[in-house]
């Protein structure tokens, strides 16, 4: 994360720190946004959730496909409501974490136990997780679904830049169960895979996919190496961008070297198929874009994310 880390955001946030602290920043400028509806439901698009040391849910390194990291203190599902409460978040999407790698019971547990706060993704494919051509990632899939509840995967090629297997054929049978099941397929890329994105878009109308973090553009090269790829998935309406600022941007909080490029997003694929996510970048996607209207708002916050991540009911 470029300019700040991940702790110090969500630390600065306890309290109204970063608000007070944006709020100087852009002095004039909180006063006069249009802030979503309050009867509208706010959907963090992505966190991750785990524990250490937990004998129910233990971190196994050999199923982990970021083995050599390791976290230091816990990010659980009671973390997350209370964060949720803090900030008045309805709902939370769990991206489930890499520390547990194909072992998907915590963010299973955590949409099992609040099935209307929470929906969740997992790692089944991949990088250091089931070989992409594998006969037994359908049945993977739909068990992950129907057992476990959650209603999609995260598929990261970008951990394996120079080759080829997310619209690699040996892929179909997975994307043609993921169609038949409704899944959700959030793609964390570099930008020079969009076209792989483009392939299976077109092949399995079906499937819902989601760009995560801006695919990694960099910003210091020309738009037509970044930006202009993500813009020309707009052809596909199954496709939808999450609206992270994080990881491109060069700079701290509110991330405004992100704030054109965001523009230039908004312009061409609409709210409707932009989806906010992260705590730390709620305040600034709510009260400081000067561009996005009450209605915008309304989807970008939350709205899109209803429409694309099934949650269920309490019971």
């Amino acid at each position: 994360m470029s300019g700040i880390d991940r702790r110090t955001c969500l630390g600065r946030m306890a309290g109204g720190g970063l608000a007070a602290a944006w709020t100087a920043l852009d002095a004039g400028r909180v006063a006069t946004a249009d802030p979503p509806g309050t009867a509208d439901e706010i959907v963090n698009g992505a966190e991750h959730a785990w524990l250490i040391n937990d004998k129910d849910f233990p971190i196994n390194p050999k199923l982990s496909n970021c083995p050599n990291s390791k976290p230091r203190r816990n990010y659980s599902m009671e973390h997350l409501l209370a964060e949720m409460q803090v900030h008045g978040i309805s709902k939370t999407v769990i991206s489930h974490v890499c520390y547990y790698g194909t072992d998907n019971s915590y963010s299973s547990h955590c949409v099992k136990t609040h099935p209307d706060r929470f929906a969740a993704i997992g790692l089944l494919v991949g990088h250091g997780l089931h070989r992409p051509g594998d006969p037994q990632n359908p049945g993977r899939l739909e068990r992950l679904m129907k057992r476990d509840r959650l209603v999609g995967l995260r598929l990261s090629p970008i951990y394996d830049r120079d080759k080829v297997w997310m619209n690699d054929p040996v892929c179909y049978p997975l994307w043609k169960k993921a169609e038949q099941l409704g899944a959700v397929f959030n793609i964390f890329l570099a930008p020079h895979q969009l076209s792989q994105v483009g392939d299976m878009a077109r092949r399995f109308p079906g499937v819902k996919l989601v760009i995560d973090h801006f695919a990694m553009i960099d910003i210091t090269r020309p738009d037509r190496e970044g930006i202009d790829q993500i813009l020309a998935l707009e052809k596909f309406p199954n496709v939808y961008v999450r609206t992270s600022l994080h990881n491109p941007s060069q700079q701290k909080p509110p991330f405004r070297d992100m704030w054109p490029y965001l523009r230039k997003l908004y312009d061409t694929f609409g709210p409707r198929r932009m989806i906010y996510a992260n705590f730390y970048e709620l305040l600034i996607m709510k009260d400081l874009i000067p561009f996005f209207t009450a209605e915008d708002k309304r989807w970008i916050l939350g709205k899109t994310a209803l429409s694309v991540y099934r949650f269920g009911k309490k019971t």
